[in-house]
């Protein structure tokens, strides 16, 4: 009796070790408790802590850090021009993307042609090439000097693109039933679109818009090709001044995760807020 009592006993030591670090299909739907979730992200942290330090102390490197932390108000400036061209370029590319997707399903042939032609040829040209036509040659034309403002709106017409067809999955996503029962109802398009299409639609497209945001945040990095004092352009400055290249990019690397953390939690977040059983 007590052998079978210790056997039971140590199955369910183990059943309880194996749940902190792997989880079947079935229970991979309930959330596991706080405490496993907190072992496993310390886990993988050290992990990949032990990792970077193996890496760089094979590199034998000489640290200059006194050198670069002089420099710390000149990483400061574009780290903040950086959150400023990015704010602006994340709203306004979301509103060029959702009127892109629309007119890419309008009645209108020529609207949905000149979607389409839009979306191919930002997709299918480099950004940097984007960004020089735009400064040197668009810009120049309509005697625009502002760097900043071109720079943002470059941004914003180049994630524009890959957005309205984020946003235009999303919409094709929603069964033609429903539309069809909207109209049945009496909803006009845009009632159909605010009530129906939207709200399902959402669900579909906030993990493409988060990586989207992220990338949009991290090119903007392009923009120092024409001499905006952002994030980049001022770590490359840097770098060139001290010779410390380490230095420089780690703080940069740093910063952009800084930013980017965010939205990928909070979009994270609206996933689980918008989510239902279908």
């Amino acid at each position: 009796m007590e052998q079978v009592t210790t056997t039971t006993s140590a199955v369910r030591v183990w059943r309880n070790v194996r749940r902190c670090f792997w989880q079947s299909a079935e229970e991979r739907l309930t959330r596991p408790a706080w405490w496993v979730v907190t072992i496993n992200w310390v886990l993988a942290f050290l992990l990949l802590s032990l990792v970077a330090w193996f890496a760089f102390a094979s590199l034998r490197y000489n640290w200059n850090w006194d050198a670069v932390s002089e420099y710390a108000g000149f990483f400061w400036r574009g780290w903040f021009t950086t959150i400023q061209v990015s704010a602006m370029a994340l709203v306004l590319s979301t509103l060029v993307g959702v009127t892109a997707a629309l007119a890419r399903r309008s009645g209108f042939f020529i609207l949905r042609a000149l979607s389409r032609i839009y979306v191919e040829t930002i997709r299918g040209t480099p950004l940097l090439v984007q960004i020089s036509f735009a400064f040197y040659v668009i810009a120049s034309a309509i005697h625009l000097e502002n760097r900043l403002v071109v720079g943002v709106c470059t941004l914003a017409i180049f994630s524009g693109a890959y957005i309205s067809e984020i946003v235009r999955g999303g919409i094709e996503s929603i069964g033609a039933s429903q539309l069809d029962s909207a109209r049945a109802i009496g909803l006009s398009r845009v009632q159909t679109y605010r009530y129906v299409i939207f709200p399902q639609a959402i669900r579909v497209i906030l993990p493409g818009l988060a990586g989207m945001f992220a990338s949009l945040i991290k090119d903007s990095s392009l923009l120092s090709v024409i001499s905006i004092g952002e994030f980049t352009w001022n770590a490359q400055q840097v770098g060139g001044l001290t010779y410390s290249l380490f230095e420089t990019y780690i703080p940069l690397a740093v910063g952009y995760l800084v930013l980017t953390l965010p939205i990928t939690l909070w979009t994270q977040w609206l996933e689980r807020r918008t989510k239902f059983e279908t």
